[in-house]
């Protein structure tokens, strides 16, 4: 009988010293979303997250949307390659200087390619550069793409939870 549990891996970086950039190119660009846009956030969601069952924000109300993007603690962040969308990330900022990099994601036509990588960098940056950080976490789950956990601990994070489900 097969296994269907799903593990959840929290994964922090508690010091900016711990951080390892991957080398980026020209080609790939990362923007601030200003003005907040929940359609977009929700477009986004919804694209990146079918491939890896993101299902908890789909019952959402438009007005929902509106009030979780429209947070003085949450920016958005696209992320380019060759000037097309590629993909995103969201950042919240919490209490006691944790940044927690909420969603953070590929559009299918851009997983394979490296961007991961890139991306969780130009993430990470804008973690640290938010003020008074301390702490950057994020968690990933044993759905998401075979090389996300790798990803994030060559980045610098390290592991501090696991959990089923």
């Amino acid at each position: 009988m097969p296994d269907n549990t799903i593990k959840i891996f929290h994964l922090e970086m508690r010091d900016q010293s711990d951080f390892t950039p991957k080398e980026g190119s020209a080609d790939f660009t990362t923007t601030l979303v200003k003005p907040a846009d929940s359609k977009l956030n929700q477009q986004l969601y919804r694209e990146v997250g079918a491939k890896w069952q993101w299902t908890d924000r789909l019952p959402w109300s438009d007005q929902e949307w509106r009030d979780y993007v429209a947070r003085d603690n949450l920016t958005t962040w696209l992320a380019h390659w060759k000037g097309e969308r590629a993909g995103y990330f969201e950042l919240e900022a919490q209490h006691n200087g944790n940044v927690e990099i909420v969603y953070f994601g590929l559009l299918p036509n851009y997983i394979g390619n490296g961007l991961g990588s890139m991306m969780l960098t130009a993430a990470v940056k804008a973690a640290w550069n938010q003020p008074d950080t301390q702490r950057v976490w994020v968690h990933t789950c044993s759905n998401d793409h075979r090389h996300a956990l790798e990803n994030y601990r060559k980045r610098g994070f390290r592991l501090f939870k696991t959990e089923s489900e």
